[in-house]
């Protein structure tokens, strides 16, 4: 018989509690356009407890994928100004990943890609020394992404190999680069890139090689021009400004005209001003982003409860009861006010059935299904009151049990619909489910770029829209293109003295912004015809009136 044996104070253990140490992540945040970042530097940026950015990487960045609240660490400049070496960046590095202590993220964000002049070899030692873990996410770097960008392929059947230069680098030898068919990368700034030109003409690269020049590569303010490697320090040397941060020396710039895509957008260089909420026009900026343009949102409206709740209340006990045949939905407002309601009470979607649900168009028929219902009716023509009357049943004494008809909508909300429910035989419940308040003018600056014509082209999303913006801030330039979403906003438009120079095909927003990208293409096309350059709208105004952008 075996017995067990008791632990002894030699053979008894206590387990001990262990933490994680900090991670550390160095993650590219891509050359400059945001739609270059990775899937795995959005995630990251999402968990970090601390972001330390570099001398370049951008804290848009971080505000657009970072928590509200993330301590934000600039290890590009030190106090009075001056640029911190690589071995003072790693020791804020280490620094931060100690104050987030135990299983924290410190994501260290670096332009480009973290292995491609950017220091990583110096920071990753110190995290080494300092016993921290730490992962490296690659992004895309300007190396490849600038010249793709500016329609230069690296590499084709006429080049042989790529050389990447750092222009910076003191006593740079290029002789070894001199070859007609190499593709030359030079990084820098206007005066380095300006130097390594001229050094390569006198190391003996042909004086007839071609020089792309570029400035703010993958953003819509990127620039590029071209010459030939003889003649381009006049560029550098004339009357006008002239900053680069990119020159490509290759056979392959002559397919430029044939490659570019980046800059020759519908509406490249564009600004564009949309007035609109800023949680209303999220989807158009990144379409206008897509095209090639800027928008500066410019709220003119404030939307908020009704002023005495019980209207909507007894609405939402009558839909409940089974009061309504119909409940028609105007716009995204009135759906978000009446889902808003229905959580108040401890309703939820289930609560409409049985009943017949239509909406004014496809985005207020999208966010009816995305809080789960799916609309009976949703107009094919005209995304309007009037084209919701149009697609409107009459009322039928034998189909339809119930005569009544539930309408929560804005406060300033037009008499068409009701009007012309009332004359198809139908009783109308015109609810206030929300009101349309006038928002405060904008600033200043804002408000002399719409009248001094800095915007390309105005958005206009509804008649609202366009009286409130002119309350506020004033009419746009004459310069300016004005877009309108249907015939009732443009004639709004009109009426308060705008050339209406766009109309959207459908009545949506981003139908809109397709239309202004369609008016763009036939701006270019005209231009070339003409045998002109593509100028913005803006640049049409008198030089004395342009701003830098």
């Amino acid at each position: 018989m075996t017995q067990s044996r008791q632990p002894s104070e030699q053979t008894a253990s206590t387990p001990t509690l262990s933490t994680s140490p900090a991670r550390v992540a160095f993650v590219g945040s891509g050359p400059g356009d945001p739609g270059l970042l990775t899937l795995r530097a959005r995630d990251l940026l999402a968990a970090a407890d601390a972001v330390v950015l570099d001398r370049v990487a951008r804290e848009d960045v971080v505000l657009a994928h970072a928590r509200p609240g993330v301590e934000v660490i600039d290890a590009g400049h030190g106090e009075q100004g001056q640029e911190l070496t690589h071995a003072v960046r790693a020791k804020l590095v280490v620094k931060a990943a100690k104050a987030v202590g135990p299983a924290g993220l410190v994501v260290r964000l670096m332009d480009g890609d973290p292995a491609t002049f950017n220091g990583l070899a110096e920071e990753v030692r110190a995290c080494r020394k300092a016993g921290l873990t730490f992962d490296v996410v690659p992004g895309v770097s300007a190396v490849t992404a600038g010249p793709t960008y500016a329609g230069v392929p690296l590499t084709s059947k006429a080049t042989g190999a790529v050389h990447v230069l750092a222009t910076e680098h003191a006593g740079l030898d290029l002789a070894p680069y001199t070859a007609d068919a190499d593709t030359v990368v030079l990084l820098g700034n206007t005066e380095t890139i300006r130097k390594a030109l001229s050094a390569l003409l006198a190391a003996g690269r042909p004086g007839e090689s071609l020089v792309a020049l570029t400035t703010n590569p993958t953003t819509v303010r990127q620039t590029s021009v071209t010459s030939s490697l003889e003649a381009v320090d006049r560029l550098f040397s004339g009357k006008e400004p002239f900053e680069v941060s990119l020159a490509v020396v290759s056979p392959n710039v002559d397919l430029r005209e044939e490659f570019a895509w980046f800059e020759t957008k519908p509406l490249f260089g564009w600004k564009v001003l949309v007035p609109r909420t800023q949680a209303q026009a999220g989807p158009m900026v990144d379409r206008l982003a897509g095209y090639g343009a800027t928008a500066d949102v410019v709220p003119t409206i404030s939307v908020e409860p009704p002023r005495t709740p019980q209207q909507m209340e007894k609405a939402v006990k009558g839909l409940v009861t089974g009061r309504y045949e119909w409940i028609g939905f105007t716009s995204v407002n009135a759906v978000r006010a009446v889902r808003e309601r229905f959580e108040e009470f401890g309703l939820d979607a289930r609560a409409f059935a049985g009943l017949k649900v239509a909406a004014v168009g496809g985005v207020t028929a999208e966010a009816l299904r995305e809080w789960g219902i799916n609309p009976d009716l949703v107009p094919t023509g005209e995304q309007s009151a009037a084209g919701l009357l149009e697609a409107w049943p009459e009322f039928d004494e034998v189909l339809d049990p119930i005569n009544r008809v539930l309408l929560p909508r804005a406060d300033i909300a037009t008499e068409t619909l009701v009007a012309g429910l009332r004359d198809m035989g139908w009783e109308v419940d015109d609810v206030t489910a929300y009101r349309t308040v006038r928002a405060a003018p904008p600033a200043a600056s804002i408000r002399d770029a719409i009248k001094g014509g800095d915007y390309d082209a105005v958005l206009f999303t509804s008649s609202s829209t366009v009286r409130n913006l002119v309350g506020i801030a004033g009419k746009p330039h004459a310069a300016t293109v004005v877009a309108c979403i249907g015939p009732a906003t443009a004639k709004t438009a009109q009426e308060h003295g705008l050339r209406v120079d766009v109309l959207a095909q459908e009545a949506s927003a981003l139908a809109l912004v397709d239309a202004l990208a369609g008016h763009g293409v036939g701006l270019q096309v005209a231009a070339r015809e003409a045998g002109q350059p593509v100028q913005r709208p803006s640049d049409k105004r008198p030089a004395s009136r342009r701003r830098a952008r």
